[in-house]
Parts: C-alpha cells; sequence; structure tokens
C-alpha cells in the first residue's frame, strides 16, 4: 500500500515537477502557531513537510536551527506535543506528507516511559509519514524501519559528500521515501550550497539509491533553489525559514514572510 510520501513524490514525477521540502521547527516561535504555520507552507507551495523535534544536544544542526530548539525547549515543546501539533495539522490536510526530523533520544525516551514501540503507534495515529532520526546509523536500524514500515511510515537518512560507497549501500536496503542528501560539510546554515558539486555527487548516489534523492543545507533563496531543483528530486529549505520567523515582528508577521518565501521558491522551481 502506497503511502502519502510515495503517492507525493509520483505525483511530482508524473507532472514534471519536483518536491519543495521547508523544514520548520515544532513549536518556535510559539506552540499555537505551528499548525497554521504548516497550513500555510501547503498553501504557498510546500509538497512535504519536515517538522523538526527539539533537541537540547543537536549535532547536525547550526546556530539559527539550535536558537529555535532552545525556544521551543524552553516552551516545553516535547516529542508528545510534536505528535499532537501533527494531529492538529491533520484536522484540515489528510495528503500533504509531515516527516518528523530530529534525534534519537527523545524517541527512545518516549518508549522509556509509555512501553516498548509506543512511538511508532502513536506518531502512526497522529498522522506522521516518515521519520528522519540523525543520529539513528543504517545498519542498526533494520528492525525500526520495518516497525515503521508496517505502520506506513518511511524511514529516511542524510548522505553527505562524505559518505563512501559503502554507507550509500548500507542506506539503499533500509532507507524509504526519499534520502536527504546533505550538500555541505558542516551544520545547517554554515554555507551556501553549489548546485555543480550536488550535480557532480547525485550520480554514484543514485547507482545504489533508487527512491528520490532530496538535497539540503545551504540553500537561501529562489536561484539556489531553481539550480539544485534542476538536479535532484527535492529541495529542502530549512534555516532560511527560521531566519524569516526570527526576524519577523510577530508570528503573523513570520508566517506570511514564509509564505511569500515559499511562493517565490515554488515559482522559481517550476
Amino acid at each position: 500500500m502506497k503511502n502519502r510520501i510515495q503517492t507525493r513524490f509520483e505525483a511530482l514525477k508524473a507532472a514534471n515537477r519536483k518536491a519543495l521540502i521547508p523544514y520548520v521547527t515544532a513549536g518556535y516561535p510559539e506552540r499555537a502557531t505551528t499548525a497554521p504555520l504548516m497550513h500555510a507552507m501547503v498553501a504557498a507551495g510546500a509538497d512535504v513537510i519536515e517538522l523538526g523535534v527539539p533537541f537540547s544536544d543537536p549535532s547536525a544542526d547550526g546556530p539559527v536551527i539550535q536558537r529555535a530548539n532552545e525556544i521551543a525547549l524552553a516552551a516545553g515543546i516535547s516529542l508528545a506535543g510534536v505528535l499532537e501539533m501533527v494531529a492538529e495539522f491533520r484536522q484540515k490536510d489528510s495528503t500533504t506528507p509531515v516527516v518528523l526530523m530530529g534525534y534519537a533520544n527523545p524517541i527512545e525516551r518516549h518508549d522509556i516511559k509509555h512501553g516498548p514501540g509506543s512511538f511508532i503507534q502513536t506518531a502512526h495515529q497522529a498522522g506522521v509519514d516518515g521519520l528522519l532520526v540523525v543520529d539513528y546509523p543504517p545498519e542498526e536500524c533494520v528492525d525500526f524501519a520495518a516497525q515503521l514500515r508496517a505502520k506506513g511510515m518511511d524511514l529516511i537518512f542524510l548522505l553527505a559528500p562524505t559518505s563512501t560507497q559503502r554507507r550509500m549501500q548500507d542506506v539503499a536496503r533500509v532507507a524509504s521515501g526519499y534520502v536527504y542528501y546533505v550538500s555541505l560539510k558542516g551544520v545547517t546554515g554554515a554555507a551556501a550550497v553549489n548546485a555543480e558539486e550536488v550535480a557532480a555527487a547525485l550520480p554514484a548516489i543514485r547507482e545504489h539509491v533508487h527512491i528520490p534523492v532530496g538535497v539540503g543545507f545551504g540553500i537561501r533563496d529562489a536561484a539556489s533553489a531553481k539550480a539544485v531543483g534542476a538536479v535532484a528530486d527535492a529541495v529542502v529549505i530549512g534555516s532560511k525559514i527560521i531566519q524569516l520567523l526570527e526576524s519577523a515582528p510577530n508570528s503573523e508577521a513570520g508566517t506570511q514572510a514564509v509564505a511569500a518565501f515559499l511562493s517565490e521558491v515554488r515559482s522559481a522551481m517550476d
């Protein structure tokens, strides 16, 4: 049975379009604004939403997303709260895929508190479609990936410029939905993407990975999104969106700024 991620990528391929995947930290800038922000991003052209689970010690996220994490955590946003936000989003949107992006600790704490396997069950009930856990290596995730797939959810992995052929093969065996290629060495928001380097790297990945490949880190404007979208299956944008929210005078203005930016990006990609 196809899930929302597969269905969306197949529809995009049939239309000769590429996926636009914005990232936002759940609960930032405020708990009440997350679901409305997600709806605004969809209306502006988002195809999949990556929803960041706030965590105190992120390893892949740069200072911009780290600040958003800290503010969300200070407001009491937990993994359970993030799942409630997904359920709230699902009340009005039953088709847009939602991927949780985060780290192992909150998931494992959830299962310790609520019982083995409880996270997968609760995430499925909330309407989550995929999971990207930065610190879950593929060789240790075979069972976890199978349990997710049994509930119609995908386990998504990162690949990087430093990934070996062996790591690509390991990811290809376990991943579903799509693979997220980190275009830069370093953390989110650290530098601008080089589309030529991305284009040179993707053929080696596609020798092993036969699901869509999204590219993120360093995509900051419509021009870079268009350039990456010309060679990748999806464009992932995170730090720029958090910066727009951060610099806005209030949550409503932030949502409007994000929507306007994504509309511009969508137009450029199309």
